[in-house]
């Protein structure tokens, strides 16, 4: 599957509810799924940057060339926006990341409706480049 097929299956997922709190439980529930990280990596150098929530996110370069990310967050809807960013980067090599940057924090239906997930959180500040260079 790749990035821009994530991401539709991830609006997908969020489509079938109507009731915005049903959506808030589903990114709970996403965040308890967060492939958590390994606590010597739960540092200021893995700490992510202008988050309200503090976020860890480490990268590991696998040995075939994909990129996996665990994290954490001491927040739990943060947990669950930092597993749906997951969702789409990991198991993809440093260049699909780069070269196919995720849309979903971008598209209209995303700014109308998760503008107040991700003032409050971190998902766009957080770029894949960025990201794929974290630890790599």
């Amino acid at each position: 599957m790749d990035i821009a097929e994530t991401e539709q299956q991830i609006i997908d997922e969020f489509a079938i509810f109507d009731d915005w709190l049903d959506k808030y439980n589903l990114l709970i529930e996403m965040g308890r799924d967060l492939p958590l990280i390994d606590a010597r990596y739960k540092t200021n150098n893995h700490l992510i940057s202008g988050c309200q929530s503090r976020v860890w996110l480490h990268a590991d370069l696998a040995n075939d060339g994909k990129v996996k990310f665990p994290a954490d967050s001491d927040a739990v809807i943060t947990k669950g926006l930092v597993n749906l960013l997951i969702r789409v980067l990991s198991e993809r090599t440093p260049d699909e990341n780069t070269a196919n940057r995720p849309g979903i924090s971008g598209s209209d239906r995303a700014q109308r409706h998760h503008r107040p997930l991700a003032t409050m959180a971190c998902f766009p500040m957080v770029k894949p480049d960025e990201v794929v260079r974290a630890g790599v």
